[in-house]
């Protein structure tokens, strides 16, 4: 009879989420044994795989410092000349859309994914360090122990029935959810959005947008197909995303009730719909050289969870646990914090320690980043298409992720329980402030109509100060009192960018409501708060100057 394999952690999904949880256990303690069922057999197709192909700051310094892959993104994937938006609803010439972007890369570097290039690569990677890689395996019975026992995994791979124990289990099953299922943790929230995607063979020729030679002149030398492009229009934004190889993935991620999904959920929809709200965009794609290569489409995609972390041993990672929206490419930022957390929790475990209050508390803190970061997205797709408001959200939540979230990943911070005690006024501070601004610019954003809103001139992300002063200091190395002492400083700048954006609102809405900022900067420290040369800069002026000529 053939015993039971046991592991230190059973890693249920090997997609981004469980592998990358996987090598960073392995690499965090090299003595640990860890197995992973994967559904899908190795090596996977590239391109049409997966979604979920762009990074941002966290996760991409994630990928690339933490688990040291930094070589093969540079050499295997695509670097990214950052996020970029056009406000062009039914637009046929770009030119002479609102258009926000840099033209030169930022310090802090990130990369477009192939999803299947990259998996295949961390399959590899998982093998070299000596984890258990069970790919083609299907998981068909999951019995969590409880006290101190193992728990155990059944699944079948090449028609056989097998049997694994762990001490700890991580499901990153991705929508499957397989924990989530079992235990009824399966929570909805309230951003009701549809996407649809595909990909194509192919680059797209983003040089035939416009005729008009300035176009072609702003932003240079960056190359604007290398961003990950956001058409924006009202309740909606389509998607565009190279992938290294040779491929593009196109996506409409839309509010269900502005844009319903049957109105796009087939291919032939999907085209004709962009047709109508995006037409140089389907001009571009719709050539022969541009073959389908798949489509999917996802009814209501962001969801929430009642628990994912135990002091029973088991945890759950990446969509497994919660999603939030792709705007802004957080998933892998998610995967990266979760999974370190996992890791501490595993850590702990090992060491002897009594892990439940520590997954009560790397609980709290990871459902305050989800819940915070979904106001970035919740209600505010009606807005999306404003060529006035939007770019002043963008830059607003770009300042909101620098200053507070993403420093503390870099910074390894992320478990530090005192540190984050002292960092807690700050936080609370920045999360009143973005609850009052988001509130502010919805309202703004559905005041505006006619000439008044017809937005700025292309903004130019890299020649603001700011933007690539916080993306900069990412990297710092900074002792516990000098971190604290930035964080309440770029609360500070970010109580100067609040006031300005009031400001700017009033001048366009006499009246509107100031949505409780103005007690919250009364008496505020941004007074003080020394700010880098053009804090807003080409920003407030185009708002005033648009403002002028309507």
């Amino acid at each position: 009879m053939t015993e039971t394999p046991r592991y230190d952690v059973a890693i249920l999904g090997g997609g981004l989420a469980g592998l990358t949880l996987a090598i960073q256990l392995r690499q965090r303690n090299p003595g640990i044994e860890v197995a992973v069922v994967e559904r899908r057999g190795h090596p996977v197709r590239e391109a049409a795989f997966k979604v979920g192909e762009s990074t941002v700051e966290i996760g991409a310094h994630y990928f690339a410092e933490v688990l040291g892959f930094r070589e093969h993104l540079e050499n295997e994937q695509i670097r990214k000349y950052g996020l970029r938006y056009f406000f062009s609803e039914g637009e046929g010439d770009i030119g002479r859309c609102t258009e926000l972007g840099v033209s030169r890369l930022l310090p802090t570097p990130s990369w477009q994914l192939d999803r299947g290039r990259f998996e295949n690569f961390l399959g590899e990677q998982a093998l070299a360090l000596g984890i258990t890689f069970l790919d083609g395996a299907v998981v068909r019975a999951i019995d969590l122990a409880e006290g101190d026992g193992d728990h155990q995994v059944g699944y079948e791979r090449e028609g056989a029935t097998h049997t694994l124990r762990a001490r700890f289990l991580a499901d990153a099953s991705g929508r499957a959810g397989l924990v989530k299922r079992k235990l009824g943790l399966a929570e909805s929230n309230d951003h009701d959005a549809n996407a649809a995607w595909w990909r194509v063979d192919g680059f797209i020729d983003f040089s035939s947008w416009s005729d008009d030679p300035a176009w072609h002149e702003a932003f240079a030398p960056a190359e604007r197909w290398r961003s990950t492009n956001h058409m924006c229009g009202p309740g909606y934004w389509f998607w565009l995303i190279p992938l290294a190889s040779g491929a593009h993935s196109l996506g409409i991620v839309c509010d269900a009730k502005m844009h319903p999904l049957d109105t796009m959920n087939t291919h032939e929809k999907a085209m004709a719909w962009l047709r109508e709200h995006q037409p140089r965009v389907y001009a571009s794609i719709d050539r022969p050289e541009h073959a389908l290569q798949d489509f999917l489409f996802l009814r209501h995609f962001s969801h929430g969870c009642k628990q994912v972390y135990s002091g029973d041993r088991w945890a759950l990672t990446g969509e497994a646990g919660v999603f939030l929206d792709p705007f802004y490419s957080p998933g892998s930022d998610f995967i990266a914090i979760s999974n370190t957390y996992v890791c501490e929790l595993v850590e702990r475990d090992r060491a002897g320690e009594r892990i439940a209050p520590y997954a009560d508390v790397y609980q709290q803190l990871y459902f305050s980043f989800y819940e915070n970061t979904l106001t970035l997205y919740q209600d505010q797709y009606p807005i999306f298409g404003d060529p006035q408001v939007m770019p002043l959200k963008v830059l607003w939540d770009y300042a909101y992720y620098w200053a507070l979230l993403a420093p503390l990943f870099f910074g390894g911070r992320q478990a530090e329980l005192s540190l984050l005690n002292r960092l807690r006024p700050a936080f609370q501070r920045g999360r009143a402030l973005n609850l009052a601004v988001q509130a502010l610019l919805r309202d703004w954003g559905l005041r505006n109509s006619g000439p008044a809103a017809t937005g700025l001139r292309p903004l130019d992300q890299y020649q603001l100060d700011w933007c690539r002063e916080m993306n900069r200091a990412l990297t710092d190395t900074l002792d516990d009192d000098a971190f604290v002492a930035r964080a309440e400083r770029y609360v500070g700048w970010m109580e100067h960018l609040a006031s300005d954006l009031l400001a700017q609102a009033r001048a366009m809405h006499a009246g509107i409501d100031d949505h409780g900022l103005d007690a919250l900067l009364e008496g505020c420290a941004h007074a003080g708060a020394a700010l880098p040369p053009r804090w807003l800069g080409t920003t407030a002026h185009a708002v005033r100057g648009e403002a002028a000529l309507a």
